[in-house]
C-alpha cells in the first residue's frame, strides 16, 4: 500500500479554542524557513462528511478543494 503523506495544522484562538485541520503537505522540511510565508487564511463551509470515511475518499474531498481555492486565486 503506498503511503499519503499527510499534514495537521493546529489553530489556536485567543479565546481558547482550538482546531485541528488535516491535508497534503503544506511545510516542506526541505526548504528555507522564510520560503512559504502565509498570503491568505480562509475557510471552506462546514461540510458533513460519513463518520466510516475511508483515508482515500477524505484526500479526494481535499484535492477537491485544493482545485477550488486555486481556481478562485486567479480571480481578482
Amino acid at each position: 500500500m503506498k503511503p499519503i503523506p499527510l499534514q495537521l495544522v493546529t489553530v489556536c484562538l485567543d479565546n481558547g479554542q482550538q482546531g485541528v485541520f488535516v491535508g497534503v503537505p503544506l511545510v516542506d522540511e526541505q526548504l528555507p524557513p522564510d520560503a512559504g510565508q502565509v498570503e491568505d487564511i480562509w475557510f471552506s463551509d462546514i461540510q458533513e462528511v460519513p463518520s466510516g470515511m475511508e483515508l482515500i475518499e477524505l484526500i479526494r474531498l481535499i484535492q477537491s478543494q485544493l482545485c477550488r481555492c486555486k481556481a478562485g486565486a486567479g480571480i481578482q
